[in-house]
C-alpha cells in the first residue's frame, strides 16, 4: 500500500477551477448519457463523424455554462449538485425511458411525498450512490486553487466566450443538418446530461415567473342555468370522476381482450374509446381539461391566470366540492370546497397507508342526505398510479396473477407488471360500478356520472414505462384515455338525452377539449364560453334552449 504521506501529498495538490469544470462535465458526459448515446446512434446513423462533431459542440457548450459558476464557495457545491442531479435523471431516462423537458421538471416540482416514495427503489439508490454521491464527495475533497476574484471573473468570461465560439464553429460545419436535428429531434437534446435538466429547470422557473405576473381573469361571468335545470323539482347531482393513469388500451369495454371491466359492461353506459388527453402527466392534463383551451392553445400561464369550468358552474348556482384521493387538485378547486381523503383514518379502505378509491364512494354516500341544491362532486382517484400498481387494489381482488408486487419494475417480468396494472383497472371498474349502484338508488336527487382519465400509461412498450413523455413523441398508450357516461332515468327525462344516442356517437374522435363544454352542457349552464360543437351531449338533444356561439 502507498504510504500515508502519498495521500497527504496528493491532497495538497490543487487544480484550477476551470480544469475541475472540464473534467467533471466530461465524466458526466460519459457516465450519465446512455440514453443520449442511444438516440445519438439513431439520429446520426451513417454520419458518425458529423455526430461526433455535434456531441463535442454540446460538450463544449456545457463546459462554458458550468464555468459561470466557477467561483470560490460556489463551484464545488454546484458540481456536486450536478453529479447527483444527473445520476437521478439518467436513472429514470435509462431505465424507464423518461425524457427531461420542462413538463417533466414541473412534474418533479409538483410531486408529493406519496408519489415520490414509490420511485425510490433499491436499484435507484445504488445508482445514485455510486454515480452521483461518490463523485460529489470526491469533488468536495479536491483542493481548488481559485485566483483572486477579478482574475477569476475575467478567466471565466474568456472561457465562456471560447466555449460559445467553439460551439458555434462546430455547429456551423453543417449548419443545415445540425439545425434540423435541433429542431426535429427534441428527444436528443432533452436527454443530454447535465445540460438538459439545467436548461429545462430554467425554462420552468421562467414559466412560473411569467405566470405570477399575469392578472387573474374571470370567465363565464354571464353563467346561468337553462330552463330545464332552473325549473326542476329536485336537486341535480353530477359526479365527475377523474381517473388516474388509465389508458384506453387496457379497458375491455373497448377492444382489450382481458376482462378488466366485468362490472361496467352490465351497466347502461356510453363508453368513449377514442379520447385524446391534453398531456401525458397530471400536472398538465388536469388544469388543461378543466380550462376552455384546446391542447394546441393551452399553456401553464393561460391555465393559471383565469378561472376554470368549476368556477363557471359554481357561479351558475351549483355547489361544487372536490374530493381528492390523489396528489391534489392543481389549484382547480381554489375557489370551491376541497376535501383530501388520501390519508383518512378508514380501516376499510386505508389499511396500507394510502387509501383505496373505494373510499370515494363512501364519501359520496355521506353527502347524499345533505344535498339541498344542485351539486357537482369531483372525485379525483388514485386509480392506476404507478409504479406501485399493486397498492391500488385490495389483495383479495387480485384477479390477474402473478402480479408485480414491488415498485421496482426490474424485479418483475413484463407479464407481472401488466397483471398488476390490469388489476388496478379492474378495481377502478368496481369503484365506478359501485358509484353507479349508489346513484341509481337515489330518488330525492337527479343523478348522473362522467368518468375520464387524465392520461395513459406505458407498460414497457418500446422500452417506455410510466408516463410523462413529451407529447410530440408520446405513444398512444400515454395519450389515449377512457371516458364513461352514466345517466339516471330522472336525468334522461329531464334532458331527453339517452344512453343509446350517446353510444351512437361514442366511437368518434374526442379529446380533453370536449370536457369543459360537455360539463357545462351536462349541468345545464348557459354562458358565452360554451361551444355546443364540443359538447358530447349536444347531438343527443336537450329540452331546454341553449345559447349558441
Amino acid at each position: 500500500m502507498p504510504p500515508l504521506n502519498y495521500y497527504i501529498k496528493w491532497r495538497t495538490r490543487s487544480v484550477h477551477p476551470l480544469i475541475l469544470v472540464t473534467i467533471s462535465v466530461a465524466v458526466i458526459f460519459v457516465l450519465h448519457n446512455t440514453t443520449f448515446w442511444t438516440i445519438w446512434d439513431d439520429v446520426f446513423a451513417g454520419a458518425k463523424i458529423r455526430g461526433v462533431v455535434f456531441a463535442l459542440a454540446l460538450l463544449l457548450l456545457c463546459c462554458g455554462l458550468v464555468s459561470i459558476f466557477a467561483m470560490k464557495r460556489i463551484l464545488q457545491p454546484f458540481i456536486a449538485f450536478l453529479f447527483i442531479l444527473s445520476s437521478v435523471t439518467s436513472y429514470y431516462m435509462d431505465q424507464l425511458g423518461v425524457i427531461i423537458d420542462r413538463e417533466m421538471i414541473q412534474n418533479v416540482v409538483t410531486t408529493t411525498l406519496m408519489e415520490g416514495k414509490h420511485l425510490v427503489t433499491r436499484s435507484f439508490l445504488i445508482w445514485v450512490g455510486v454515480s452521483g454521491i461518490v463523485p460529489a464527495v470526491i469533488v468536495f475533497y479536491v483542493k481548488v486553487d481559485h485566483p483572486k476574484f477579478f482574475h477569476s471573473v475575467l478567466q471565466n468570461i474568456l472561457f465562456l466566450v471560447f466555449c460559445v465560439l467553439g460551439t458555434v464553429i462546430l455547429v456551423a460545419t453543417d449548419i443545415k443538418g445540425n439545425s434540423s436535428v435541433l429542431r426535429l429531434r427534441i428527444d436528443l437534446k432533452s436527454s443530454f446530461q447535465p445540460l438538459a435538466p439545467i436548461t429545462e429547470s430554467f425554462l420552468y422557473l421562467a414559466m412560473i415567473t411569467r405566470s405570477a405576473t399575469l392578472e387573474f381573469k374571470e370567465i363565464g361571468t354571464d353563467a346561468t342555468l337553462n330552463s330545464n335545470f332552473r325549473n326542476q323539482g329536485k336537486p341535480n347531482l353530477i359526479v365527475v370522476v377523474i381517473g388516474e393513469t388509465a389508458r384506453s388500451q387496457s379497458f375491455s369495454l373497448g377492444s382489450y381482450n382481458r376482462s378488466t371491466n366485468p362490472k361496467l359492461k352490465n351497466e347502461d353506459i356510453a363508453y368513449y374509446d377514442n379520447v385524446s388527453s391534453c398531456g401525458t402527466s397530471t400536472a398538465v392534463s388536469l388544469p388543461c381539461m378543466f380550462s376552455n383551451f384546446e391542447r394546441a392553445n393551452y399553456s401553464y400561464e393561460k391555465g393559471t391566470s383565469q378561472e376554470n369550468v368549476l368556477d363557471i358552474i359554481q357561479r351558475a348556482g351549483y355547489q361544487v366540492e372536490w374530493i381528492d384521493n390523489n396528489t391534489g387538485d392543481k389549484g382547480l378547486a381554489a375557489r370551491a370546497k376541497y376535501t383530501q381523503v388520501t390519508y383518512a383514518k378508514n380501516i376499510k379502505f386505508c389499511g396500507e397507508g394510502e387509501c383505496l378509491d373505494g373510499i370515494l364512494v363512501d364519501e359520496v354516500a355521506k353527502r347524499l342526505p345533505e344535498i339541498q341544491k344542485n351539486t357537482v362532486l369531483v372525485l379525483h382517484q388514485i386509480g392506476s398510479h404507478g409504479p406501485s400498481y399493486y397498492l391500488r387494489y385490495p389483495r383479495a381482488l387480485e384477479k390477474f396473477k402473478p402480479a408485480c408486487r414491488t415498485s421496482n419494475f426490474f424485479e418483475c417480468t413484463k407479464e407481472e407488471i401488466v397483471n398488476a396494472y390490469d388489476n388496478s383497472i379492474a378495481y377502478t371498474d368496481k369503484v365506478n360500478a359501485d358509484l353507479i349502484a349508489l346513484l341509481k338508488k337515489q330518488s330525492r336527487v337527479t343523478t348522473s356520472m362522467i368518468y375520464i382519465s387524465d392520461h395513459g400509461e406505458s407498460l414497457g412498450e418500446n422500452g417506455l414505462f410510466l408516463h410523462g413523455a413529451p407529447y410530440f413523441m408520446a405513444p398512444r398508450e400515454q395519450t389515449k384515455v377512457p371516458m364513461i357516461v352514466w345517466l339516471s332515468d330522472a336525468y334522461k327525462n329531464l334532458t331527453s338525452i339517452t344512453s343509446e344516442c350517446l353510444r351512437t356517437v361514442s366511437t368518434q374522435k374526442y379529446s380533453h377539449a370536449n370536457f369543459f363544454h360537455s360539463l357545462l352542457g351536462m349541468t345545464g349552464v348557459e354562458t358565452v364560453e360554451y361551444k355546443p360543437i364540443l359538447d358530447i351531449f349536444n347531438r343527443c338533444g336537450n329540452k331546454a334552449d341553449v345559447k349558441k356561439d
